[in-house]
């Protein structure tokens, strides 16, 4: 018996369900940049800056007006999860906190008990494309972890462990996969306690290769995305183009190439199982915390905002950096 319970397209936006309350998939071929890290006027026709959000363009500016992405804003009671596949990703909050990640790295921030910030994306290249490509998940945070101090965590590309099985890969950011720990989330989280099972893999298989991924529990929440490649057979069906599969959370499903390189990623957890009211900037559990989290916005702002904008960016040599922890290359 299969252990695919359903085989969909992929859309820009899913709900993967609890704990997890979306999952985006950004895909941009950003043109070359235009000397200070923004989109050169004669390349933005066609494109409403400050609110572009169509799909359906090779590239999009979100809410940016000169560099793209997404000037301040507010979040609470959840996490971000963004996972870099390419480009350059710059981070600012009201907690005081900044950094620039990039392909390969992967940033964990949790919001709790309210803050602001920007995820900009600069365009570092002036003489060739831009291309940016990254997965952000929204996680639900418990009831009694929603309002805990905001917390900010970079999981950088070099610690990151890969397990190498033959013509396959395995990254393993967080959770277990074949003995092979990967790095740990922040303390308030859900994928922080034991009983989450919370598991995010990112996989790579060539085009003869095969993998088999364990069953864990019949409760358990588990999506597939194959979003690069030309095909591959999950459990026996062959799939093309991108596609969203939810399986069965007790049963072992094989990955199998089929032809040419593929490329997926595994989300997995245990629910919460606490209602969930996702507002806009809010992830609650009652619509009245919800408007409680927007009285408390127009009150506090959640924060001062020490930046001079509302889109700032680094300079456009910084490298890889973090305000808070450990920085790629540090003993």
């Amino acid at each position: 018996m299969s252990a695919i319970i359903e085989n969909k397209a992929s859309k820009f936006r899913e709900d993967p369900g609890d704990p997890w309350v979306a999952r985006m998939h950004h895909v941009d071929h950003y043109p070359a940049g235009n000397g200070e890290q923004g989109v050169r006027e004669e390349d933005k026709k066609g494109h409403t800056p400050g609110k572009d959000l169509d799909t359906d363009l090779p590239w999009r500016m979100y809410y940016g007006k000169n560099v793209p992405g997404f000037p301040v804003h507010g979040h609470r009671g959840f996490e971000t999860v963004t996972i870099v596949l390419d480009g350059v990703i710059d981070h600012h909050d009201s907690g005081g906190d900044h950094g620039r990640y990039a392909a390969g790295d992967v940033q964990w921030m949790t919001a709790g008990e309210g803050i602001r910030h920007t995820e900009m994306f600069p365009l570092v290249q002036d003489d060739k494309e831009n291309r940016t490509e990254l997965f952000q998940l929204w996680l639900s945070l418990p009831s009694w972890n929603k309002l805990v101090p905001c917390d900010y965590k970079m999981l950088w590309r070099e610690e990151i462990p890969v397990v190498e099985e033959e013509n396959a890969g395995v990254k393993v950011i967080i959770g277990t996969w074949n003995g092979t720990k990967g790095l740990t989330a922040t303390e308030p989280s859900w994928a922080s306690d034991e009983k989450s099972r919370l598991r995010i893999l990112l996989i790579d298989v060539e085009a003869d290769a095969s993998i088999t991924i364990d069953g864990v529990s019949e409760t358990l929440n588990r999506n597939l995305y194959f979003f690069e490649g030309e095909q591959v057979n999950v459990d026996g069906e062959t799939l093309s183009g991108k596609r969203s599969l939810k399986l069965k959370g007790d049963a072992d499903f094989v990955i199998q190439g089929a032809g040419t390189p593929a490329r997926l990623l595994l989300l997995e957890a245990e629910p919460i199982g606490e209602p969930i009211i996702n507002d806009g900037p809010m992830i609650m559990n009652t619509m009245d915390e919800v408007l409680q989290g927007y009285r408390d916005y127009w009150e506090t702002h959640y924060g001062e905002w020490e930046w001079d904008t509302k889109d700032p960016v680094h300079e456009k040599e910084t490298p890889r950096m973090s305000s808070r922890g450990k920085n790629p290359g540090e003993a």
